[in-house]
């Protein structure tokens, strides 16, 4: 049976393993690119890494080699692994820190031994070597499931070379090492080995815009040492079992390397950056041992539907009555509209238990406990908002989906750890469902947190076959609306006024704004963003209407230049009110642009002229189309009538996510829009004045 290698999104297929167990047994290994202990003494210099000078750190080598063992256990996974890394500046110091994550289940913990590191100085032209202490790893909980080992290489200057090796032991073969190759700082060298007996089926799955600069398939062999549970007539007898024995099994060995890979960088608009970097997965799908039937070991939505609801942690609560149960049984006649009464039931569960910021699908505590403290994790809101719902005679359904920051689900693969946060679904007459979420107060019923919207999430029901996908399309847009009244003076000082909206998921982000800084601080840090202003007013509106947009409205003064003469004067009216920088600033990307929302910014500046002044040309209009309808730019400057002149600059990107292919005009679009807002009105006086 071989390992399926397939491809997913825009992974790229890698080649599968043909042939089967015969020519390639035993076949020659290739030497291991890293020998721990042996470091060159030119990378202890400085001269090699001229061309990677405003890197903090370069990884010379990443290894890594999983295979899975037998024992009197059954079979464990083992992963080996040598990182070594030169650190150029203090910036890089924070390499020599690292973290393995290792999974637990019950008892069973994964282990990591053979911890092994070293510091490498060149002091006065001779290598210093420093060694890591055992004392000085220790293990943090970070989830419910997984534990993290950390250490520190010690003595780490400029120009060290630090490096570790470790093995890491695995029970769980659902738990086969993925491997990542590109980091936040450059990789020379980067490989992944592994060795998959032939009774175990993995899918592997290669994320990636870059052809691997080696990649080979073989077939190899391993002994195996496995509990006899074969009988000399062939076939599986449950719980039978005559002692140890040692098999010859047959392995698919693979070798994947990537070389010189650039640091990858963090740009604007992404999720996670692990849905992007170039790595490996692994996933177990099934076994089959000799004389017996295929074992299908993958999971299915359906099975995992049926899995949560059978959880104390996630069915058990929302399968009663909510510590909220009175209080949601009455708003059932108050609300006769559904959605009117789901908002209501979110007011409720708002106001009886505070989002803590961290995220859960599932809880760790009933949901009374949650009540009674008035805080808890996305699960204890919205599991009770859910069960509440219900209390209140409505449908509800739990959605499971992955923040932005968690990272991409697949359609193909019911894996339960990708998911990290649940909303509800009340399906409507028209058909639709109203997506509900209890953690954000700032936003109105039925918007859910830009957190959530991360493509799909996955409907769990009653039934499981009724399961289902649901779209998580955002329900307003970023939204930025400002107009401005200015008046121009003689001497070239400007008075205004002026009304600015945040509308949509702008709103929510302008209101936690001024909830974190309170209202004077909040007008404060606007004067800080126009230098030499002299405000007369301001004043914020609609604060507590989520449904509204915030209005500020200001007016200012900005006295004119000591030198300014009597004209011409050189404006920039929209610049006043613009960004400053074009967010996409590298020239390619290899990854798509993910807005999470549509956006909408429009400027709108009546320009009042001085008396006896013209402007010497008009400038000419400007429409920017995207590609196959996915945005536009427009750009106009107009007389009002004698002495006035408006301005528009209206932004308007429709797609919440732009392929990489589509980034240069994204980026051009960007770069007209900008040059247009800086463009210079001309302001003379008028001939013969």
């Amino acid at each position: 049976m071989q390992a399926a290698i397939l491809l997913n999104g825009w992974r790229r297929t890698l080649p599968l393993l043909t042939g089967l167990f015969g020519a390639a047994l035993g076949a020659q290994a290739q030497p291991e690119p890293i020998k721990f202990g042996q470091v060159d003494r030119n990378d202890l210099t400085a001269a090699p890494f001229a061309g990677d000078s405003a890197a903090p750190a370069v990884v010379l080598c990443d290894y890594g080699r999983s295979r899975l063992k037998g024992n009197q256990g059954g079979f464990q996974v083992v992963f080996e692994r040598v990182t070594r890394i030169k650190i150029l500046s203090k910036a890089g110091y924070d390499q020599a820190t690292v973290e393995i994550p290792l999974y637990h289940r019950n008892d069973d913990q994964e282990k990591v031994v053979g911890l092994r590191g070293f510091t490498y100085n060149l002091v006065n032209g001779q290598v210093e070597k420093t060694k890591l202490e055992a004392t000085s790893a220790f293990i943090e909980k970070r989830t419910p499931n997984i534990n993290v080992q950390k250490f520190t290489l010690p003595n780490v200057r400029e120009g060290a070379v630090i490096e570790y090796a470790y093995t890491l032991t695995s029970d769980f073969l659902f738990n086969f090492q993925d491997w990542t190759f590109e980091r936040e700082i450059p990789v020379r060298w980067s490989e992944y080995r592994v060795s998959i007996p032939v009774f175990y089926q993995y899918k592997i799955l290669y994320q990636g815009y870059r052809e691997f600069d080696v990649s080979t398939s073989k077939v190899g062999s391993e002994s195996l040492l496995v509990e006899n549970k074969i009988p000399s007539g062939g076939g599986l007898a449950s719980g039978q079992s005559a002692g140890m024995l040692t098999i010859a099994s047959p392995t698919e060995e693979h070798q994947w390397v990537l070389k010189n890979l650039p640091a990858f960088r963090e740009e604007p608009y992404m999720t996670t950056a692990q849905d992007y970097l170039a790595r490996l997965d692994f996933e177990l799908t099934g076994e089959q041992w000799p004389n017996s039937p295929y074992h299908d070991l993958s999971g299915s939505w359906e099975k995992m539907n049926a899995s949560l609801l059978g959880e104390e942690a996630f069915g058990g609560r929302i399968g009663r009555n909510s510590p909220l149960h009175e209080q949601a049984q009455a708003l059932a006649a108050q609300y006769p509209d559904l959605t009117a009464r789901a908002a209501a039931v979110r007011q409720l569960v708002m106001a009886a238990v505070r989002y803590n910021g961290t995220n859960r699908y599932s809880t760790e505590e009933p949901l009374r406990k949650a009540v009674d403290t008035h805080r808890g994790t996305s699960a204890d809101v919205n599991l009770l908002l859910i069960a509440a719902l219900r209390d209140a005679g409505l449908t509800a359904h739990p959605v499971l989906l992955s923040t932005r920051d968690h990272g991409h689900i697949s359609k193909e693969y019911p894996l339960l750890e990708r998911f990290n946060y649940v909303v509800a679904a009340v399906p409507l007459a028209d058909g639709k469902d109203l997506l509900v979420d209890a953690t954000e107060p700032l936003l109105p019923c039925g918007v859910l947190p830009e957190r959530c919207l991360n493509k799909v999430g996955r409907l769990i029901t009653k039934k499981p076959e009724d399961g289902r996908w649901v779209d998580l399309v955002p329900a307003q847009r970023h939204v930025h609306y400002q107009q401005a009244t200015l008046t121009l003076d003689a001497q070239g000082g400007l008075t205004g006024k002026v009304h600015d909206e945040h509308g949509g998921y702008a709103a929510a982000d302008a209101r936690a704004a001024l909830a974190a800084q309170g209202e004077k601080k909040y007008l404060a840090a606007l004067a800080q963003r126009h230098e030499g202003w002299a405000f007369t007013k301001a004043a914020v509106a609609q604060v507590e209407a989520v449904e509204k947009p915030l209005a500020l409205e200001y007016e200012f003064s900005l006295p004119a230049d000591d030198k300014a003469a009597t004209g011409p004067f050189y404006l920039s009216p929209l610049r006043l009110f613009a960004g400053e920088q074009n967010p996409f600033r590298h020239e390619a990307r290899t990854f798509a642009v993910d807005l999470g929302v549509p956006l909408e910014e429009t400027l709108v500046v009546d320009l009042a002229l001085p008396t006896g002044y013209e402007l010497a040309e008009l400038p000419k209009p400007a429409v920017v189309n995207l590609p196959d309808n996915g945005g536009r730019f427009i750009y106009s400057v107009s007389a009002v009538g004698p002495g006035n002149v408006q301005l528009t600059s209206r932004l308007n990107l429709r797609n919440t996510v732009y392929a990489a292919n589509q980034y240069p005009n994204l980026r051009e679009l960007y770069r007209l829009l900008l040059a247009r807002q800086n463009e210079k009105l001309i302001i003379q006086k008028k001939a013969g004045g």
